[in-house]
């Protein structure tokens, strides 16, 4: 079983160590048996790329790579990476990417940035005299409902959905979109948007094995047995981030 991962804007969008989800996927699609080749979408790149993916990816950047970014995306792109989505193929993207999907972003000085009006949310960053969300979160999610989903959370913008009822997860500890709601991310079909760096995919493999998976059922109508594999590192790395955090 061969799959393509489209990962966005690799030398743009790889704030916080977002590349190691590339890594986790690449890592558990070996173990799983699946030939997984990772796809560059670069500037420039041709919008008829993205619609031979089979998971997509993009990870958080500055305002300034941001910027660049956006510019791109207008070229056709946008159109192509909504039909994808809305054709249930998997995805994951992070922070600015997230944001990216929503209506708009509302900066510090007022500017309104349109989005690509996927995700049905906003995002505004209430400006300098707000602190920015900044530390260890962990959420219940609906993938992984029988442990707490980790990660580390760096945004000043401010997310809402229309819907809380599509957030990714609930907050257990840490702010989530927007530190007054309890919600984190948005879960849309079969793609994920959220504020989970650390990065989320290497101590939260339930999430790797849910992208891995639907992609699989996709592209070849078939499911893929998820045997009990040795996460032992992983089990360790989300417990230390938990029992830090269990007072907060």
């Amino acid at each position: 079983m061969k799959l393509f991962l489209g990962w966005f804007y690799p030398q743009l969008m790889s704030t916080y160590g977002d590349r190691g989800n590339i890594i986790a996927l690449s890592y558990w699609a070996k173990i799983l048996g699946i030939d997984l080749e990772v796809c560059p979408i670069s500037l420039n790149d041709p919008y008829e790329k993205i619609l031979k993916m089979d998971i997509l990816f993009m990870g958080g950047a500055q305002d300034k790579q941001q910027e660049i970014v956006s510019k791109d995306l207008k070229n056709g792109k946008s159109k192509a990476l909504k039909k994808a989505i809305e054709a249930g193929v998997s995805g994951l993207f992070v922070c600015g990417a997230y944001q990216f999907l929503g209506r708009y972003y509302k900066a510090a000085d007022g500017t309104k940035i349109p989005g690509l009006s996927i995700f049905d949310l906003y995002t505004e960053n209430p400006g300098e005299s707000f602190p920015r969300l900044i530390g260890d979160i962990g959420i219940k999610t609906k993938i992984a409902k029988d442990e707490i989903v980790v990660g580390f959370e760096n945004h000043g913008g401010r997310t809402y959905l229309s819907n809380k009822n599509l957030a990714f997860g609930e907050v257990i500890f840490g702010f989530g979109n927007n530190g007054k709601d309890k919600t984190e991310g948005i879960f849309y079909k079969n793609t994920i948007g959220t504020y989970l760096h650390g990065p989320i995919l290497p101590k939260n493999p339930k999430v790797t094995f849910f992208l891995l998976e639907k992609a699989i059922e996709r592209k070849y109508k078939r499911k893929i047995l998820v045997k009990e594999f040795d996460e032992e590192w992983e089990k360790q790395a989300r417990e230390i981030v938990i029992r830090n955090n269990r007072d907060r």
